[in-house]
């Protein structure tokens, strides 16, 4: 089967780099996929992207070497079956608040005898390999989001969940739960030790932990932190960004 790129960097103790994308676009996903990022997530919550177009976006990103994830819209097994038999080596899973919802997730990510995952990886053993229903088990990735207060609540329980390979901060959320404003890169008191003991939990746990970031600057104080895979802004926003300071920079003057 082909290798998780993520668990490869992870094993040898280095952080992953992943990209996002929010656009229903295969050619879109080919222009982030190329760009180097370790990993590109697509996004089915909060992006405008459908099954079909991710379908069409994972046979862009397997033109590269980044590895293929997706963010489901909701912890619905139906979702996340069918986005694994659908080529995602990875899976962002929103909203994961109690220990009943992460074994509910994991188990959707994985066959029998550890998990409930149907058989029928339609295109995931082409991307895979032959071999890809002996090893799935081993090589997926299930992400949990943590961005609640009942979540922070049942965190020791969320973390120590088999199965759940890493937990994933939705920092936007996350401030609104504990009555902040939403928003990535969130340094309000609360929020940062909400983050802080997210990531305490995850490596209790033997867990890898992954954060949403708004900037490179942010990103890289999470890595100093102790994140092991942060997501820098979406194709929307690198889109947005640039261009709203090519059209300032052409206006000046």
């Amino acid at each position: 089967m082909r290798e998780n790129r993520i668990r490869t960097i992870w094993d040898r103790g280095a952080w992953a780099l992943n990209g996002w994308c929010t656009i229903p676009s295969g050619f879109s996903a080919e222009l982030m996929a190329g760009l180097g990022w370790d990993s590109v997530t697509v996004d089915m919550q909060h992006g405008v992207i459908d099954y079909r177009d991710a379908v069409a976006m994972f046979q862009a990103i397997s033109t590269t070497d980044a590895v293929p994830m997706a963010r489901v819209p909701w912890n619905d097994p139906a979702h996340v079956m069918k986005t694994l038999d659908a080529g995602a080596y990875g899976i962002i899973c929103p909203m994961i608040n109690t220990r009943a919802e992460a074994e509910k997730f994991a188990g959707a990510m994985r066959y029998a005898p550890v998990g409930y995952r149907s058989s029928g990886p339609i295109r995931a053993s082409l991307y895979g390999g032959p071999d890809y229903m002996d090893k799935a088990n081993d090589i997926l990735l299930a992400l949990a989001m943590i961005e609640t207060a009942e979540a922070m609540a049942n965190l020791d329980t969320i973390a120590a969940t088999p199965g759940i390979d890493a937990l994933y901060v939705g920092p936007s959320d996350l401030s609104i739960s504990l009555g902040g404003k939403p928003g990535l890169d969130q340094t309000a008191d609360k929020v940062v030790a909400a983050i802080n003991a997210i990531v305490a939990a995850a490596k209790r746990h033997g867990k890898r932990v992954g954060i949403q970031c708004g900037s490179t600057a942010y990103a890289k104080k999470a890595i100093k932190d102790g994140f092991d895979l942060v997501t820098v802004l979406s194709d929307s926003r690198i889109i947005a960004s640039l261009g709203a300071q090519t059209v300032k920079e052409m206006r000046a003057g």
